[in-house]
């Protein structure tokens, strides 16, 4: 009897183990919220020392940002509030349940010029960590201007060791080992595991980059 050579890719079950949720959305009334948002920081960027953690050059405020009495500020907080509400369930005795507790908040603002970046690092003490962009500082002629925000396989490099010309020709699998790029785009808030590592490459525009960091934690 002859041996089957022919696979029909239908009837292949792929279980995709252990995903990691990026989630993206578009924050409502952007062009109003973020002139508002963007003046704000700028005066306090001004006013302000920089803080120091992971950010190379640039300005970094304070993480008291979620306190910061500002109505802009307070619109973007309670539609990331909701944003992570979506995104999170509770295990409980009747199974999995939408959240009712109240979120702590820590949160931050960012400007970075010509140059600056962001190192390799992960957010210890929360669950979900945000990213929002104020201002991607791309002009009208750019296509890029770098400064990606880009997450790190948690299994680490080892996927890519044995041999790393082979890939998983699976949806979804090519990027084990190896790393994932979200381009930088005004309005654009994305959630992700605060656990997972990320770092900021290095960016190249000509206009100051302006955006918003938070942590999620009970």
């Amino acid at each position: 009897m002859p041996s089957p050579t022919q696979i029909d890719p239908g009837l292949i079950e792929i279980h995709r183990l252990f995903a990691t949720p990026i989630a993206s959305i578009e924050v409502p009334i952007t062009a109003a919220l973020n002139r508002s948002l963007a003046d704000y920081i700028l005066t306090r960027c001004d006013g302000e020392a920089s803080t120091q953690h992971s950010n190379i050059g640039g300005w970094q405020s304070t993480p008291d940002l979620c306190d910061w009495d500002h109505p802009a500020i307070r619109t973007l907080l309670d539609f990331s509030r909701s944003f992570v509400d979506r995104l999170t369930a509770v295990n409980s005795a009747h199974g999995l349940v939408e959240p009712s507790h109240a979120w702590k908040m820590e949160g931050w603002a960012n400007v970075n010029a010509k140059g600056c970046s962001n190192a390799l690092h992960a957010h210890p003490g929360a669950f979900w960590s945000l990213v929002y962009w104020v201002d991607d500082g791309r002009d009208l002629e750019e296509t890029d201007n770098g400064g990606q925000l880009e997450f790190h396989d948690p299994r680490g490099i080892l996927p890519a060791m044995y041999a790393p010309a082979l890939r998983f020709r699976i949806e979804g699998c090519l990027n084990a080992g190896y790393t994932q790029a979200v381009t930088a785009t005004s309005g654009r808030l994305i959630a992700f595991p605060s656990w997972l590592q990320h770092c900021v490459t290095t960016y190249t525009g000509t206009r100051p980059r302006i955006s918003i960091a938070l942590n999620f934690s009970l």
